[in-house]
């Protein structure tokens, strides 16, 4: 990266929008990274860096995110052990801390993938070492301490510590509770000097008190004496903590020399998940910032609703722009302080960011192509040492940047040309768009001159572009509007802040005629143009309202056939009862009669109870035709126009008025049929009766309507791809037609997906009278993606 390109960078704000990226990570490692990052060269690594951003995000929304809490640098230890040097007790702790945290986000990793093999082969590349980790941890307990069961030796050796102590402390009781000894000491205590174990005794009775002077007090009124009876034991107890010192040295320095065992692996973890936290970090400001990934193109800016990411979400006015494809060049104009600057600061700084890895505040579908360098020129660079003027300092920018453009280069000039005589200004910004055009550079510049209005007008592949401002309210607006030149509006700001009226006006007869034809032209221009976006704009708000209102209106006229349908349901499904419940009785009665006809011999009573039940079964269809939905017939019974031939002995036949199956025991001489059906005989002719393809076969239950009606019911029902309003209406119609089909369970197929649609349909269960009870699928019926009902 040249000099030129860090300096555009700077100007840019880039370094700002990292040091949010900063905040992102954890580690202070991965911060460091965010504060260094800088555009990728080639299109690999920005693809690569964008995509990794991409799933990390995605994992994000789904599961959170991984903990980089631990992640430290212990490269430097790690290298101290590999030479045989012992580490201390915290830099052992980091390294465990570190491989816990590989742990962890190798564990994160398991849960689920990211369906990106880059960042999946990051999460695979962790080493975990959950022996050594837990050994440290186990032997460590601060930074300071050391655990007795770091080792059986360690553990023996502070055993007999503690006895020493107890037998010194013992004896040291006796003599500061002696009467003996009472008059000679300063106070009842016992204290420490050197490591040994003292008691305060009064310089006057020295004598009394046998032993030996470890210390003085500053007054020299107080000695602090070592009874002679705890010598013995305060030597034992420096014997022992030398011991106890040798034994953390040889504990420190074995598992220094575990810790070099691993060193590779522990080095790569930390680096893996620095990177990992980096990305992380990405993630969490594409969230916070509200942004999305643009898509690398070959030459052409596309921006849509592009937002500066340093300027408020919520105040922030969206910017629209294409640059590179039938032009490459963008001459922006407009008021001061109407958003010119932030335009060209906002191209230049998604561009680099996007090249960082980063996602930019766009809405998806913008494009950004892959350049060598975004140089800018913009900002006020005078110097009083090096006697630059504010032109000079923008020539000399310009001139470095003039000579290190290409053909992949994105130039941003700011107020080009300004600083000098208005004529030869315009003049030479021209030259340098022209001269900067014919080494293949993106262009995109600021200007007040009407020269480079006209320009941009009449020069192919140059576009005028203005940022707008409201003369009503003589305030800009900050959006970006292309192919239209804009006003300074010197005069109507300048009018605003204060300055008296006759002073504009005179200004304003001052303006030569061209140039203030110009103006004026512009000036009309733009004021039809907003006129005519008011009047677009209401024409669509009121084209919305009249959607609205068309789609309201459907909605009511569709709940309103749903609740004259479900209504009409009701009463249906009530007659339908009534009648069923009539059958079963006359079907009882027809049982007693056939009771009683097995008992009488005599044909003719058994013709006029046969003649009788086929008149009252007749009677009955015709009544739950006139209720029911008619198209109950069995499907090899349907969508048959005609017979195909006369019905024969041994035929199965559907009884059209009876809504029953049954099959032919004689044709009589009559031309009518003698039928069984079930356990019933009787008459019919040839056109009452519909021929079926199979033979008629006897069906568990009542014959009828009822029988046929649940044969013709699935005890399924496929919800899966509908909305939650669809689907509710049609589980409603379901539950109806199967509680009249008499179906006792029934299954329900939502899917599993986000479960929106499964809390829907049990919902309205649990709300529906027909529904007796409802349960999730077990294994094997469909688990959570199906709801098993038991219908009343």
């Amino acid at each position: 990266m040249t000099e030129l390109y860090e300096k555009s960078i700077g100007v840019l704000e880039l370094p700002a929008v990292l040091e949010l990226l900063s905040a992102e990570a954890v580690s202070e490692a991965a911060k460091d990274l965010a504060r260094e990052l800088r555009p990728a060269a080639s299109s690999y690594e920005v693809e690569r860096a964008l995509r990794l951003t991409t799933a990390a995000k995605s994992l994000l929304s789904v599961k959170g995110s991984p903990s980089f809490s631990g992640v430290r640098d212990v490269r430097a230890a790690l290298s101290r052990a590999d030479l045989g040097g012992a580490l201390n007790m915290r830099e052992l702790l980091e390294i465990a801390e570190l491989l816990r945290a590989a742990r962890s986000v190798k564990a994160y990793s398991g849960m689920e993938t990211s369906g990106d093999k880059g960042l999946d082969g990051l999460f695979s590349a962790l080493s975990p070492n959950k022996y050594l980790e837990e050994r440290i941890f186990a032997s460590i307990i601060s930074e300071e301490e050391m655990a007795d069961s770091a080792s059986s030796e360690l553990s023996d050796i502070r055993r007999h510590i503690r006895a020493a102590l107890a037998r010194i402390r013992d004896a040291l009781q006796k003599v500061i509770s002696s009467p003996s000894y009472a008059k000679a000491l300063q106070e009842p205590i016992i204290t420490t000097r050197s490591g040994r174990y003292v008691v305060p005794v009064k310089a006057e009775h020295k004598g009394e008190v046998p032993g030996l002077v470890h210390d003085v007090s500053s007054s020299g009124a107080t000695l602090f004496i070592e009874p002679l009876a705890v010598v013995k034991g305060n030597n034992e107890v420096r014997e022992l903590r030398a011991q106890e010192k040798q034994e953390i040295e040889r504990i420190l320095a074995e598992l220094s020399a575990e810790c070099a065992a691993s060193g590779d692996d522990i080095g790569r973890n930390f680096l893996l998940l620095v990177e990992l936290d980096g990305i992380f970090a990405r993630a969490r400001l594409s969230e916070t910032l509200g942004c999305t990934q643009a898509e690398l193109s070959e030459r052409e800016i596309v921006l849509k609703r592009a937002r500066h990411p340093l300027l408020p979400r919520q105040t922030a006015v969206p910017l629209e722009l294409e640059l590179g494809g039938d032009f490459d060049t963008l001459v922006i104009t407009g008021p001061n302080t109407g958003g010119k600057t932030v335009a060209l600061k906002t191209i230049g700084l998604l561009c680099v960011m996007t090249y960082c890895g980063l996602h930019i505040p766009v809405m998806e579908g913008s494009r950004l192509p892959l350049f060598d360098a975004v140089l800018a020129d913009i900002g006020d660079e005078q110097s009083i040492e090096q006697s630059l003027s504010t032109f000079s300092s923008h020539m000399t920018n310009i001139s470095r940047i003039l000579s290190g453009c290409g053909e992949k280069s994105l130039l941003l000039f700011d107020e080009l040309g300004a600083g000098t005589d208005p004529v030869e200004g315009a003049a030479l910004a021209t030259a340098i768009i022209e001269y900067a055009r014919g080494k293949g550079a993106t262009i995109a510049a600021t200007t007040h001159y009407a020269e480079l209005k006209i320009y941009a007008t009449t020069q192919d592949g140059v576009m005028n572009a203005s940022c707008e401002f409201d003369v009503e309210s003589l305030r800009p607006t900050f959006r970006l509007l292309i192919g239209v030149p804009g006003k300074s509006n010197a005069f109507a700001i300048s009018s605003r802040l204060g300055l008296p009226e006759e002073l504009i006006s005179d200004a304003r007869s001052r303006v030569d005629a061209g140039s203030a034809g110009f103006e004026a032209t512009l000036e009309t221009l733009e004021a039809e143009r907003q006129r005519l976006e008011k009047q677009r704009e209401e024409t669509e708000r009121l084209l919305n309202e009249a959607r609205e209102n068309e789609k309201k209106s459907a909605r009511a006229l569709r709940e309103a056939s749903v609740r004259l349908e479900k209504a009409d349901e009701r009463a249906r499904r009530d007659a339908e009862r009534i009648v069923i419940r009539a059958r079963e009785t006359a079907e009882s009665v027809f049982a007693e009669l056939s009771e009683m006809r097995r008992r009488q011999e005599k044909s003719a009573d058994y013709e006029r109870e046969n003649l009788a039940r086929t008149e009252l079964l007749r009677q009955l269809n015709t009544a739950e035709e006139a209720l029911a939905p008619s198209d109950i017939a069995p499907p090899e019974a349907k969508n048959k126009s005609a017979q195909t031939r006369p019905a024969r002995v041994g035929d199965g036949v559907w009884h059209r008025a009876l809504g029953i199956r049954a099959s032919v025991l004689e044709a009589l001489e009559d031309g009518t049929l003698s039928l069984q059906a079930g356990a019933m005989k009787l008459r019919a002719r040839q056109d009452e009766v519909q021929l079926l393809d199979t033979p008629a076969k006897e069906r568990p239950g009542a014959s009828g309507a009822g029988s046929a009606l649940r044969e013709a019911m699935s005890s399924e029902l496929d919800l899966r791809g509908m909305s939650s309003d669809e689907a509710l209406l049609e589980l409603e119609r379901y539950i109806d037609g199967a509680a009249r089909a008499a179906l006792e369970r029934v299954t329900i197929i939502h899917g599993k997906g986000t479960g929106v649609l499964r809390t829907a349909v049990r919902k309205a269960l649990k709300s529906d009278k027909a529904v007796k009870a409802f349960r999730p699928g077990l294994y094997g019926e469909g688990e959570d993606g199906v709801t098993i009902a038991e219908l009343k």
